[in-house]
């Protein structure tokens, strides 16, 4: 079991029970699912960017990236249907611990001047949504072998009802929310 999994069945579980005065075991919310999206415009152009997009994922992650593509053909940016326009990656159980993890903890910290993540990115139904500017935050990329700079959308999916539940279970487990 991963070291954070075992900290929220310990530690989270009876806090979050006692703030939000839950009756049940059932309605204390959990992490289900994180999202990593890297969206590539550019790839219309230069197929390579979409291969390197897809190996720099999967070093960041620990899984391979699915591929996608473009669902209608838009004229003005010259994309057809079916294009490769972006990669993602689900990651459930262990893996998803263990890269919330690594992104509280390591990637976060390595960003300049930061003054911890804004609270206001919820989707309205505890989803958590936060946006990286370069993805040369996580230690795995070698700043060398790097093309171009990416961005990526990290999305946490809760189990929570509202957003003061999701942000009280995402505090708890160390993401650092701007005061």
């Amino acid at each position: 079991m991963s070291q954070l999994k075992q900290y929220y069945e310990t530690e989270i579980v009876p806090k979050l029970k006692d703030t939000f005065k839950y009756t049940n075991r059932m309605q204390i919310p959990k992490l289900e699912k994180i999202v990593l999206n890297m969206g590539l415009g550019e790839a219309i152009h230069n197929i390579k960017i979409m291969d390197s997009a897809v190996e720099e994922l999967k070093t960041i992650c620990g899984q391979q990236p699915v591929i996608t593509r473009s669902k209608k053909s838009i004229a003005a940016f010259k994309l057809r249907e079916g294009m490769p326009i972006g990669c993602m990656v689900t990651l459930r159980h262990d893996r998803m611990y263990d890269f919330f993890y690594k992104l509280v903890n390591i990637a976060l910290a390595r960003v300049r001047d930061f003054r911890g993540i804004s609270g206001k990115a919820f989707d309205g139904r505890g989803n958590y949504t936060l946006g990286i500017k370069e993805h040369t935050i996580f230690p795995e990329i070698s700043y060398d072998n790097i093309e171009m700079m990416k961005g990526l959308n990290v999305t946490v999916v809760t189990s929570a009802k509202t957003d003061s539940e999701g942000k009280e279970l995402l505090k708890l487990l160390g993401m650092p929310f701007r005061n």
